[in-house]
């Protein structure tokens, strides 16, 4: 028994230190590409006709690049790095949802934002997630440059793959700056796409249950 507990802990202590080393590795990486980032920002603001050396842009081009790599740092992340020690036993066979969780990505056709909520629902299998990390699926895959249907799909995957439940289901309500500060310029437009899996997909029942749910009282 003792030696049983003590290898679970060690393959804690193990995956603990593999994470900090992929973070550090990362980190490094991400460093290593800022100058030519930066230098494509200055390259962008001078053929836009600015003055790049100019006091008010002498910094930004660094900024820009930072930023950048912050808004798609989920393509360094995936869904196992997140939920390592976070999936439970649990006899829990009710739906389970979590709504409102606040979603920022930027749009893969124009590289401006869109945002909104998304809305997750599962029915577990004897197995639960932390609440918090549904939270932080969405972030890893809107951290990259999206569509929005693409998106939807890949929050409802991810949670499927890793839980294995009876059913999940996503619908994100997102506005697009696309659309309005650019081309149709439609202030008020929202976008609603949604991914049904499993019962959600198969029995209208639960499907319906879901999205009455969801919606705001």
């Amino acid at each position: 028994m003792n030696g049983h507990c003590n290898g679970k802990v060690g393959d804690t202590k193990s995956s603990a230190v593999h994470r900090k080393h992929e973070t550090s590795r990362k980190e490094a990486e991400d460093k290593s590409r800022l100058p030519a980032l930066e230098a494509a920002y200055t390259s962008i603001l001078r053929e836009l006709g600015e003055d790049a050396d100019r006091q008010g842009l002498l910094r930004t081009p660094l900024r820009a690049a930072k930023a950048m790599q912050f808004l798609t740092k989920g393509y360094h992340e995936t869904v196992d790095d997140i939920l390592n020690n976070a999936i439970f036993d649990e006899d829990h066979d009710e739906m389970v949802i979590v709504k409102d969780i606040d979603m920022f990505s930027l749009c893969e056709h124009h590289l401006v934002p869109f945002f909104g909520k998304v809305h997750i629902g599962y029915i577990p299998n004897k197995k639960v997630v932390g609440l918090s990390k549904l939270a932080r699926i969405v972030e890893i895959f809107s951290r990259r440059l999206q569509v929005q249907e693409r998106l939807t799909k890949q929050i409802a995957m991810g949670i499927s793959e890793a839980l294995q439940p009876k059913g999940v289901a996503v619908v994100i309500e997102a506005a697009h700056m696309c659309m309005v500060m650019r081309g149709v310029q439609k202030m008020n437009s929202r976008t609603v796409t949604s991914t049904m899996l499993g019962v959600y997909l198969e029995d209208p029942k639960t499907r319906e249950e879901f999205l009455t749910l969801s919606q705001h009282a």
